[in-house]
């Protein structure tokens, strides 16, 4: 099963000391519980019978916890650690020690209620928590802070704040068991994509290679009536607005080429893929490969172009991060003279809720000029549609044997731009000053973008827990 697939599943530990009231830990536990259910996420958990209070204070409940969460590891994406008072912090250390699953932390405190605050009311999860957080920072353990030290489970902040770790989670598993398809050679113009094979081996993401040749005479095999090639069909016909003058068969063609990448791909249990989209595909089969990329990317299996197998790490940090599909553009041209402002394009091979309105499936423009037009369809078109949208960059730097990165929010505007492709007009806040952190630092023209603000999750998950070099353009602002 993709990571994308994957329920996040949670490991819960509620904390309590004995000096404290052990009802607040009862009721902490059932407003978690009702919150996991209402985010549909899973929860690994002992019984309330199972410790005092269900919940964790000696070296006792600390044992039985961490055997469940050793229990449970593969279904286990992070743990939650929640101080309904002041909680005690051996118990909790070695509960997180103990189990060893090496997944993130998220550390809760509650909230005293001023009015509450006698013998049997006060919490002190205030003092609680930095004593918690001090003994993670003695064991090497990284954890997940939310937005203010103390927060309501049932209030709003809280719940962002998990959705927000549940997230991090996700992309953290994902990128750290990550299989990526490398379908034909590096385009021979571009060796602005090379990357380091080995560096991303010792992050734990495998690149699985494969000749575009097997593509090509796969597909070249596949009979006009095939079940899966005409579902293909169907699917292709659905997703676009396609042009009455291109010819069936070149739709056909493109099905073809889908039907035997999709299958491929799932054989070889890749989550994401970079394809070598000119020109062999072209004079050697008579397609783009854009619109079977799209389509992987639409059903969250980010396809990067040029072979630039970076760039869908790049794209699937995205995808796992916001659960929507990414797309790969180039910072390509700038927007008269707004500094702030450029123009992100590609051929395209966008998925069609990343564009955010219609789209329509057409013959390559730039490369249709140099290549025979019977052979370039497939090219996704359109204007992105305006929203706030996250860019990021993942590069390997063999010289300094290290995994380096950028990250950072923006958006996408309706300003008009007259050019053809996949366009998006783009807004950065000191969009000069990553320019120039981009090229002082040898990375790559190509960047991957989603709909929405994930820049924290991203932050959080990559120099948090994956601990690559990472620069979050603007987060001082």
């Amino acid at each position: 099963m993709r990571t994308t697939e994957k329920r996040t599943t949670l490991g819960l530990v509620v904390g309590t000391r004995n000096i404290f009231n052990g009802e607040m830990a009862i009721d902490a536990r059932k407003q978690l519980m009702k919150l996991m259910d209402e985010l549909g996420f899973g929860s690994v958990i002992l019984p309330l019978d199972a410790t005092p209070f269900g919940a964790v204070e000696t070296r006792a409940d600390a044992f039985k916890y961490a055997k469940l969460f050793k229990e449970q590891r593969e279904e286990i994406d992070g743990i939650v650690v929640i101080l309904p008072n002041f909680g005690d912090e051996i118990g909790i250390v070695e509960t997180i020690h103990g189990a060893g699953l090496n997944v993130p932390v998220l550390v809760q405190a509650c909230n005293d209620d001023v009015e509450k605050v006698d013998v049997r009311s006060r919490r002190d999860a205030f003092c609680g928590k930095i004593s918690v957080t001090n003994n993670f920072y003695q064991y090497g353990i990284p954890f997940t802070d939310t937005t203010s030290h103390t927060s309501d489970i049932d209030g709003q902040e809280f719940k962002h704040d998990l959705q927000n770790f549940a997230a991090t989670c996700r992309t953290v598993r994902g990128l750290s068991n990550a299989r990526i398809g490398s379908i034909g050679a590096r385009t021979g113009a571009f060796q602005t994509v090379r990357y380091s094979e080995k560096l991303l081996q010792a992050s734990g993401i495998t690149v699985v290679t494969c000749d575009l040749s097997e593509m090509i005479f796969g597909a070249q095999r596949l009979k006009d009536d095939d079940a899966a090639v005409q579902q293909r069909l169907e699917e292709l016909q659905d997703y676009g607005k396609i042009a009455p003058c291109i010819a069936k068969e070149k739709v056909l063609r493109q099905a073809k080429f889908t039907t035997v990448v999709n299958r491929w791909m799932e054989e070889n249990e890749c989550d994401a893929s970079a394809i070598q989209c000119w020109t062999s595909i072209q004079d050697n089969y008579g397609c783009a490969t854009c619109a079977t990329m799209s389509m992987m990317g639409e059903d969250l299996m980010p396809s990067a172009c040029e072979v630039d197998v970076a760039g869908a790490i790049s794209m699937y940090a995205l995808t796992l991060a916001a659960g929507t599909p990414s797309g790969l553009l180039d910072w390509n041209n700038n927007y008269a003279s707004d500094p702030d402002k450029c123009v992100c394009t590609h051929c395209s091979n966008y998925p069609k809720s990343f564009m955010g309105s219609e789209v329509e499936i057409g013959n390559l423009d730039v490369l249709g000029t140099v290549l025979e037009e019977d052979s370039c369809f497939g090219a996704i078109k359109g204007k992105v549609a305006p929203g706030p949208m996250t860019y990021f960059r993942l590069s390997t730097d063999d010289a300094k044997g290290t995994i380096r990165t950028y990250v950072g929010k923006g958006e996408f505007t309706d300003d008009p731009f007259g050019m053809d492709g996949g366009i998006a007009v783009c807004h950065v806040t000191k969009l000069r000053k990553l320019l120039k952190h981009i090229c002082a630092n040898g990375f790559e023209h190509h960047v991957a973008m989603v709909r929405g603000d994930v820049a924290n999750v991203v932050d959080e998950a990559i120099s948090k827990y994956l601990k690559w070099d990472l620069y979050h353009h603007g987060l001082d602002e």
